[in-house]
């Protein structure tokens, strides 16, 4: 186990017959963060999940969750964790606060004593205390999804792992979880999120991995995750053919001949728009933008807008796992 990480995985698979859910996995989550575990439905995060916590058998691999071996020593480790796994499923004709108090007592590790003062925190915390009386069959789906996750909270968590926590939610609910999650990352909770929904994972998250047909294929920071894709500058300006000589010149567009280059369409040229990649060509310097506006003006090329457009966490996903995300509820 790595100093530092609540959830560690080592070549986690699991197959199911010859196919592989989840294929040689190497997670590494880090105490106290907000981690975002995403990709499209179908790529194999509920297969993860289920196998962090000892819910289903690894094919092969490894599992660590705060610093101890899984499943081996499971009932060391899940008191400390609270999860809410493919929607939570509760008794419809029991009331939401009932609901919670069955949950707790069949854990033997809650305190009697204390039960009823952490029911009435947990629907609290989850904006429920209005409805702690209603029958569940009469919740929303929304209302369920906070339900859930209230039951996670019954305890003091050192983790907390969460399956699409806003599936189902409106926007002020989905506002409501996110502040959650957020405070209970600060108070040293590390949260564990899963999620389809790229722009809840922006807004919410601060490390991520991405999974795509079973594959790891990034994870880390945010903020390096976004750092990683490409960036371009997006010119305006009468002047194209004199602005095409300028960027080749740069080494940000094809210059005359290069057959390579024309082939990669480093610039995009759209009647007084040119899109081109910032990033340099083989064997040139790196250029600022600063340096490109004053080649262009000393060139006498006329700048009616100029923009430098980082790809976005939307486009960087996509590129990565192949296929769209859900990026709005």
């Amino acid at each position: 186990m790595t100093d530092g990480l609540a959830i560690e995985t080592r070549g986690l698979t699991k197959h199911f017959g010859q196919q592989a859910a989840v294929d040689n996995v190497d997670l590494a989550v880090p105490h106290g963060t907000v981690f975002g575990f995403l990709g499209p439905n179908g790529s194999g995060k509920t297969t993860t999940i289920r196998m962090l916590l000892g819910l289903a058998a690894a094919s092969a691999g490894t599992v660590n969750l705060l610093g101890r071996e899984m499943p081996q020593r499971l009932h060391e480790v899940l008191p400390r964790v609270g999860a809410l796994v493919e929607g939570p499923a509760f008794y419809p004709f029991l009331s939401g606060a009932a609901n919670l108090h069955r949950l707790d007592s069949a854990s033997p590790h809650s305190v009697p004593g204390t039960r009823k003062a952490r029911v009435q925190q947990a629907l609290e915390r989850v904006g429920l205390e209005h409805a702690a009386g209603k029958r569940v069959h009469a919740y929303s789906l929304g209302m369920k999804q906070r339900l859930g996750i209230a039951n996670a909270l019954l305890s003091p968590r050192d983790l907390l792992v969460l399956d699409e926590p806003t599936n189902g939610l409106d926007p002020q609910g989905t506002r409501e979880v996110r502040n959650l999650v957020r405070s209970l990352a600060h108070q040293g909770t590390t949260v564990f999120v899963s999620s389809h929904l790229l722009a809840e994972v922006d807004q919410m998250c601060t490390h991520a991995a991405v999974m795509s047909a079973g594959k790891l294929v990034a994870q880390g920071p945010l903020a390096e995750l976004r750092q990683a894709g490409s960036t371009r500058l997006r010119l305006v300006t009468p002047d194209g053919g004199a602005a095409r000589q300028v960027l080749a010149g740069l080494g940000l567009a094809p210059g005359p001949g290069d057959q390579e280059a024309q082939a990669s369409q480093r610039a995009q040229l759209d009647g007084e728009t040119i899109v081109a990649a910032m990033g340099a060509a083989a064997g040139q310097p790196a250029v600022l933008p600063e340096d490109v506006v004053a080649h262009l003006v000393q060139a006498g090329v006329r700048v009616r807008g100029f923009a430098v457009e980082r790809e976005s966490l939307e486009d960087r996903f996509v590129a990565l796992t192949g296929e769209g995300f859900d990026v709005a509820q």
